[in-house]
């Protein structure tokens, strides 16, 4: 049995099946936990907006819900493997499993199948529900909770560079004749920055180069006068791969339009570090719950009744804890170039990796 990693077909499907349920079960409480905290305090400012009511309460829930699943699935998996496997040490029922000749990476062989399992699911789940209601639920709150635009790919709050002069919009959406700015600002600046004038207009149509203002007036600040002025363009270098590739966030894109948007981004020269970084941990982030029960698996071995099970079990719950601390601190020292992108989302897995397998092998194996 020793040359097999995985222990009979009976205890695989034991162990799977009581750990599954116990994730399961560890992660409903906790969402509707967290859910119910802050359903209580965002409920003041969705009910704030005329017309809102228990429906909109209900969308908000759905729309966050899956935010918190896929935050707290991990967790779950940690806490549900040291109840697991403190249980099942508490039982004897590891002593009899390696008395059987089991060793300790067989006895944790079926929760590793169950993690890995796990994290293909919550992969899964954030690019097909999380990424849209991420996407969903932040243009909400911009509108503050008031309707959505019937056009998804709208945008709020679009602010663009091009030199010294900025052009900001109220929104940037796509219709049948192109793409469609709605409360544009145009500011006309010097070298240093003082704003020299500013041309407001209803709405802006892309002109291929540039944005073409409708109607607008322009507001002198020496003067302090406002004249009406013919349509005309601006931002000629404002092209639409620079509109597109500005302000990306990794959590409203799947892993296939995140490489496009970096991809695009790299074609006109801007940096990337950040979202490559959230690009590879699109992967790293799901595959953590793998490792829960490597760092967990303290609370399975040592004896029930000398007493240090509960020590064994905050020792794994720390481990597991200490691994997301670490992995928020690498993930933003890699947003700033601190890290390269790669070793930013994957430097604490394999860390964390060797450190669990380390302390198995010392203690038990």
């Amino acid at each position: 049995m020793q040359l097999d990693f995985f222990p009979s077909r009976t205890v695989t499907f034991y162990l799977a099946r009581l750990f599954i349920t116990r994730v399961l079960a560890v992660l409903v409480m906790l969402v509707l936990v967290l859910q119910t905290l802050d359903l209580l305090s965002e409920s003041g400012s969705i009910m704030e907006y005329p017309g809102n009511g228990q429906a909109e309460l209900w969308r908000y829930v759905s729309l966050r819900l899956p935010q918190l699943v896929s935050r707290f699935l991990p967790y779950s998996v940690l806490l549900a493997t040291i109840i697991t496997l403190a249980t099942l040490n508490q039982n004897s029922e590891v002593i009899a499993m390696k008395a059987a000749g089991m060793s300790a990476h067989q006895v944790l062989a079926p929760l590793l199948l169950t993690a890995m399992a796990v994290s293909v699911v919550n992969f899964a789940f954030n690019e097909r529900v999380v990424t849209r209601a991420n996407a969903t639920l932040k243009t909400w709150e911009k509108n503050d909770y008031g309707p959505l635009p019937r056009n998804s790919g709208t945008r709020n709050n679009v602010y663009l560079r091009d030199g010294p002069n900025v052009l900001a919009a109220a929104s940037l959406s796509h219709t049948p004749e192109g793409r469609l700015m709605e409360g544009v600002t145009w500011y006309r600046r010097d070298a240093s920055g003082i704003i020299l004038e500013k041309i407001q207009s209803p709405r802006a149509t892309y002109a291929n180069p540039g944005w073409k203002l409708e109607a607008p007036v322009s507001f002198d600040v020496q003067t302090t006068s406002l004249r009406p002025l013919k349509p005309f363009v601006v931002g000629k270098e404002l092209t639409l791969a620079r509109v597109d590739t500005t302000g990306v966030e990794a959590d409203n894109r799947s892993i296939v339009e995140l490489s496009h948007a970096i991809r695009l981004m790299e074609a006109t020269g801007r940096q990337t570090g950040e979202l490559r970084a959230a690009w590879w941990h699109k992967i790293s982030g799901p595959l953590s719950s793998v490792l829960m029960p490597l760092l967990g698996a303290v609370a399975a071995f040592g004896l029930a009744r000398s007493g240090q099970l509960f020590v064994r079990s905050v020792a794994g719950m720390a481990l597991g804890f200490a691994y997301f601390v670490v992995d928020n601190a690498a993930l933003a020292m890699g947003s700033f170039g601190g890290y390269p992108p790669f070793l930013a989302a994957w430097a604490p897995f394999f860390l964390f990796a060797l450190l669990g397998e380390a302390v198995l092998i010392r203690t038990e194996e």
